[in-house]
């Protein structure tokens, strides 16, 4: 599967971001703009979203919102795959997408459209940021990685 090119025993070296060298920050950012607005698309549909490295999905949530009332709420979330938790050792809470779901992968043709870049310039640049994502995971770094 894609994912076992995220199973890194070194790490990353910047020869094999070649992506991510050539373009600036805000374009990295234009394009990962782009793939969260697809994923945001994507749940509103009730689907979940596999990006290489784990799932975006919606959860139930109970909420209360009142004395003895109880609302549930989906929420969105993010899950790290299986593999990858042992891989690296992490500690997750267990959090399961319900089966029912289905699971899209994203769509680089669709998000390139949507940003004005190449798709292979958009498939590049979220391949080479995670595995940046994975190299820090190697290399027990502190990892923020914000979604609006």
């Amino acid at each position: 599967p894609k994912m076992q090119k995220y199973l890194l025993h070194n790490s990353v070296g910047p020869e094999e971001l070649p992506t991510l060298k050539e373009l600036s920050t805000s374009e990295i950012w234009k394009i990962w703009s782009g793939a969260s607005r697809y994923i945001h698309r994507q749940l509103l549909q009730k689907r979940a979203v596999e990006i290489g490295v784990g799932t975006f999905g919606l959860v139930t949530v109970h909420a209360s919102i009142e004395e003895g009332k109880v609302l549930p709420v989906e929420r969105p979330v993010f899950i790290l795959s299986k593999p990858l938790r042992s891989f690296y050792n992490l500690e997750c809470d267990e959090v399961k997408i319900s089966d029912e779901t289905p699971v899209v992968q994203l769509d680089f043709e669709d998000i390139a459209a949507e940003t004005h870049f190449r798709q292979e310039i958009v498939e590049q640049c979220i391949h080479e940021t995670l595995l940046c994502f994975a190299g820090a995971l190697r290399d027990n770094k502190e990892v923020e990685f914000s979604f609006r």
